[in-house]
């Protein structure tokens, strides 16, 4: 099972942008720490972060060649960027929008993803740990085959 790990906008400043809410971990590590997760049960993951839409969509597009799925974080663009929804509901593979804080307990202008409908799963409010459940998930939901 191939797996893409998509990152969006601000969270190339992980560890450093407001680590008292996202924590002290940098992309780096986090994407280290998935990565090896992703060794233990099989799977192939690719990661990826781009601070524009464009670079996203993209990307999401480019992975349906060769992802059976993805772990998305889309950062700020969860709450408007319906570019990014049209292309999570065009692709085939399942799509699991994470996010290391929950949303739902923050600002207001927070609460709503555009994604709700067409991300096959959430996992929101578990830090790092999120995006290794959305592995599992996927591995559990998504993979042709299991080891």
């Amino acid at each position: 099972m191939n797996v893409l790990l998509l990152n969006g906008p601000n969270l190339n400043l992980l560890g450093e942008r407001e680590p008292e809410i996202y924590g002290s971990t940098t992309l780096a590590q986090l994407e280290a720490i998935v990565v090896a997760r992703a060794r233990q049960i099989g799977c192939g993951l690719h990661s990826y972060q781009s601070n524009h839409e464009g670079a996203l969509i993209d990307r999401l597009h480019d992975a349906r060649r060769w992802a059976q799925g993805c772990i998305f974080n889309p950062g700020a663009f969860t709450h408007y960027a319906w570019a990014l929804r049209d292309a999570v509901a065009a692709v085939k593979y399942p799509v699991v929008e994470v996010h290391l804080t929950d949303p739902t307990k923050r600002e207001e202008w927070r609460h709503k993803s555009v994604l709700e409908g067409v991300a096959a799963h959430r996992i929101a409010g578990k830090g790092v740990d999120g995006y290794l459940d959305a592995l599992d998930w996927l591995w559990m939901k998504a993979s042709p085959i299991r080891t």
